[in-house]
Formats: C-alpha cells, sequence, structure tokens
C-alpha cells in the first residue's frame, strides 16, 4: 500500500516549459487528499521550488539540492548536509580555473560567477562554428532553463562565499570534454556524491547527502516503511530514491539507465506522466 509519494521536478513533475500542468497539480492534491503523503525531490534548491509553487495551493514536504536539504511542508528546515568547506572550496577552484558555468546552493541564494552566462554563450559559439548543424536554438534553451531558476546572486569569485553552508555545486558545459574531465577529478572522491542530472552537467554534494538518503531519513521520521514508499524520476540523480523506495517509477522521457531499474514506466512529462503515475499507484492501494 503506498503511503509516500517522491516526485522529481526537471523532467518529471515540470514538462518542457518548466511548467506544472493542471493536470498534474490536480494529482497531487487527490493524492494528499487520500492520505497519501507528497514529496518533491529535487536537485534545485528549496526557495526555488516554493517559487514555482507559488500559487499552486499545494504544500509537501521537499527534498532538495539532491537530498542536502530537507524542508517540512511549512516551510521550516528539518535536516541539512552541507559539504566539507576543503572540498567545496578546492572543487570550485578547479571550476573557476578551467572556465566552468557553476551555481553553487547555499540557504537562501544560489551563487553564480558574473561572467558565467558569457562563458555558456562563449561555448555556444564555437560549437555552431565547428558544427554549421548544431542546433542553436536547443542550447540556448538548455541555458535558459538554467537561468530560470529563482534566487541568483553573482559573485566575482568562490572565495566570497567559503563562509556560506554548501549543499550542491552544479557545473555546466555544452562541451563534452569538459563534462568528462570534471567526472574524472572527482569520481573517485570518498567524502563527495557525484551525479548528474541532465545532459550538459555534473552536481557535487556531501558524500552523506543524496535524495536516497534524504527518503530514508525522511520515511524514517514519518513512520512509513520504505516498502510503502513509491519514487518517480526520469535521470541518475533519481536513481538513490528509486532505488530505495518499494515502488520504482520511470518516466517515459527518462535515461534508459533508469528505466532498466524501475519497475513501473510511466508517460512522459509533456504527457502528464505523473498524473498517471499516481493513478495506478492509488488504483492499487483501493484493491489491496
Amino acid at each position: 500500500m503506498t503511503k509516500l509519494i517522491a516526485i522529481d521536478l526537471d523532467g518529471t513533475l515540470l514538462n518542457s516549459e518548466n511548467k506544472v500542468s493542471a493536470e498534474n497539480l490536480n494529482a497531487l492534491k487527490i493524492a494528499q487528499e487520500k492520505g497519501i503523503e507528497v514529496v518533491i525531490a529535487t536537485g534545485r534548491a528549496h526557495f526555488d521550488v516554493m517559487e514555482i509553487f507559488r500559487n499552486a495551493n499545494v504544500k509537501t514536504w521537499v527534498i532538495a539540492a539532491n537530498g542536502a536539504t530537507i524542508h517540512q511542508p511549512d516551510g521550516t528546515l528539518f535536516h541539512s548536509q552541507p559539504m566539507e568547506k576543503e572540498m567545496a572550496a578546492e572543487a570550485l577552484q578547479f571550476l573557476e580555473e578551467n572556465d566552468y558555468y557553476y551555481e553553487v546552493f547555499g540557504q537562501n541564494a544560489i551563487f553564480t560567477p558574473q561572467h558565467g552566462r558569457e562563458l555558456l554563450s562563449i561555448e555556444i559559439d564555437r560549437i555552431k562554428s565547428a558544427n554549421r548543424e548544431a542546433d542553436r536554438s536547443k542550447l540556448l534553451h538548455a541555458a535558459s532553463k538554467q537561468y530560470s531558476q529563482s534566487g541568483f546572486v553573482f559573485i566575482e569569485s568562490f572565495k566570497e562565499i567559503l563562509n556560506e553552508d554548501i549543499y550542491n555545486i552544479l557545473a555546466f558545459s555544452f562541451h563534452q570534454e569538459k563534462l568528462d574531465a570534471g567526472w574524472e577529478k572527482f569520481k573517485d572522491r570518498e567524502n563527495l556524491t557525484l551525479v548528474t542530472s541532465a545532459d550538459h552537467n555534473f552536481e557535487l554534494e556531501h558524500k552523506l547527502a543524496s535524495k536516497g538518503i534524504a527518503l530514508k531519513k525522511l520515511a524514517g521520521h514519518l513512520g512509513i516503511d520504505l516498502a510503502d514508499a513509491a519514487a518517480i524520476g526520469d535521470s541518475m540523480n533519481d536513481q538513490s530514491m528509486l532505488e530505495a523506495a518499494g515502488k520504482s517509477i520511470a518516466m517515459g522521457n527518462a535515461r534508459p539507465e533508469i528505466k532498466a531499474i524501475c519497475s513501473d514506466i510511466t508517460l512522459t512529462n509533456d504527457q502528464d506522466g505523473v498524473e498517471l503515475a499516481i493513478k495506478r499507484l492509488m488504483d492499487a492501494k483501493q484493491t489491496v
């Protein structure tokens, strides 16, 4: 019997226009009315999630920053796991020295380099120059999706924010060799969680921060057995929670690796796949 549903945002609850459809929103409300604990589990910052749901009349637990923070439905911080200061500083120094666009999730802001967007514009121009067939509009859309988040604060150097609690560092590039270099740099660090949530990024958190770890902590607090929890996602940063939940559902647009580990597959994020997944879960609950 499903008692909790953890739902990713980008590529899952959000459609290609970064919106929660009326159908998906209604499904969340119906699930809550039926007594199911609905949890948003995202790589986004908590305050960005609050902005997305500002006019939705829905309040849920929020696992944010890929599990580095958990907030209660009223917005109160329940748990946080910031990165170690030395590790964050080393990672940010590497990103700055190698001209990556990056975002740093703090408690109240997303810190990003003053010239970061210029770096991505240069990358797009270089790709277009090297390959006339490259779809510039697609690249611009991917960049604009990053910029659409709430809470940006622009900085000259990472050294300005080292006294902040740093929950998540996202590096973004259109050059695959830069993504590969970053992955190689950090993949074997025992004190880091390294994930990717989209085609053009990799993300760093504390080793004890993941969606799966956060889901286990929250389910334990709520007294819900993980066997009675379901998770819905589409990307590799969802893997840990999909593996932790008793029921795992991949979006129709999910990466093949995610579909392979899930017990069910729903429609895409542009076909209200979350609504269908919740309906199936509630129908199964009624038949138990």
